[in-house]
């Protein structure tokens, strides 16, 4: 199943079907294979996120009218931050800008058992992320 395809509830769900830890990593880097490509003259300084110890790009932009939503691209260059992307482009990518400001990253966050699995730096480019990604959708609300 693409990313796009896959609901929150369907995340949450696919995490919940594995006990071990390890398995639950291997399905996150599976989550990370399946990104849309990321073209490589966009891997630059201006899309570059700060804030993650791993080579980390995005683009976010607004498609549509009536209502416009956020398109997000992303890459990076380590496989577990690539998983971590495939879960904020499910959360995030094709919402509106008001869902994704209303939304509480922090549940999902703990509904995945993520904070007590990732490294500190791990967590803190994973917020970098989500930062970025609120900052355009404050940008762009109507």
């Amino acid at each position: 199943m693409a990313i796009g395809e896959l609901t929150v509830d369907e995340l949450i769900e696919n995490f919940e079907l594995f006990d071990d830890w390890e398995d639950r990593y291997r399905y996150l880097i599976d989550l990370g294979r399946k990104l849309p490509d990321f073209p490589e003259s966009e891997k630059n300084d201006i899309n570059k996120v700060e804030g993650c110890i791993s080579q980390v790009w995005m683009i976010t932009r607004m498609r549509g009218e009536s209502p416009s939503v956020v398109d997000i691209c992303a890459d990076s260059d380590a496989h577990i931050v690539k998983g971590l992307i495939g879960v904020l482009l499910t959360l995030f990518s094709g919402k509106e800008p008001g869902f994704i400001l209303q939304t509480d990253i922090n549940d999902l966050f703990d509904r995945l058992e993520l904070g007590s699995h990732l490294s500190v730096n791990r967590r803190n480019g994973f917020y970098s992320m989500v930062e970025r990604i609120k900052a355009f959708a404050a940008a762009n609300a109507a």
